[in-house]
């Protein structure tokens, strides 16, 4: 199947909402109280941006065009702060979206309802204070106020990722497929988590 055609089965799919008229869930995390969950805003950009080029191995490069497209097509763009620092961040999109990339569209073609977790970068600086959990705990209240049946992601096999196979095991996903990407350099897992 070409790029053109996996594109093609979103057909005229409906205008993605704005997020300020999707619901959001309360700023509340009883376990993690010296986390902050915000939406990103423009003010944040530059440092999501250091974050994300210090992942590039495990994402993809993003300067600030790419992650205001990003921003734009997103339905939950979370930052995660630690006594004011940005300490990681998320971007996640519904099924909607006018987002062509490979991944996105594979899950396109075989989920009506979905929401796609784009990336999710944690600060290495903040290992083991549980900011991914803290993400995806405000990312998973979101899909369920929202209706979304499935959270989808893919993570590197090749190169290898395990500390994300982990992570995402921890929260139930399991995986849908298997691809080669970014010219063959990268196999990914496609991954789901039923709401």
């Amino acid at each position: 199947m070409t790029l053109d055609s996996r594109i093609g089965c979103l057909g005229d799919a409906p205008r993605q909402l704005p997020a300020r008229y999707l619901r959001q869930p309360p700023n509340t995390n009883p376990d993690l109280d010296r986390v902050d969950i915000r939406d990103a805003k423009a003010a944040d950009f530059a440092a999501i941006i250091r974050l994300n080029a210090a992942e590039e191995r495990q994402t993809s490069s993003m300067d600030v065009e790419r992650l205001r497209t990003l921003h734009d097509l997103s339905c939950c763009h979370r930052v995660a702060l630690v006594q004011g620092e940005i300490a990681g961040f998320l971007i996640a999109m519904r099924e909607s979206a006018r987002y062509r990339n490979d991944n996105f569209s594979w899950f396109a073609c075989r989920y009506p309802n979905f929401l796609y977790i784009d990336r999710i970068v944690v600060s290495g600086e903040f290992t083991g204070m549980k900011i991914g959990t803290s993400l995806y705990r405000n990312l998973f209240a979101f899909a369920r106020l929202n209706g979304v049946l499935d959270v989808v992601c893919e993570y590197n096999i090749e190169p290898p990722n395990p500390a994300s196979k982990a992570f995402h095991d921890r929260w139930g996903f399991m995986e849908v497929g298997t691809r080669r990407v970014a010219n063959g350099c990268k196999w990914v897992s496609l991954q789901a988590a039923r709401i």
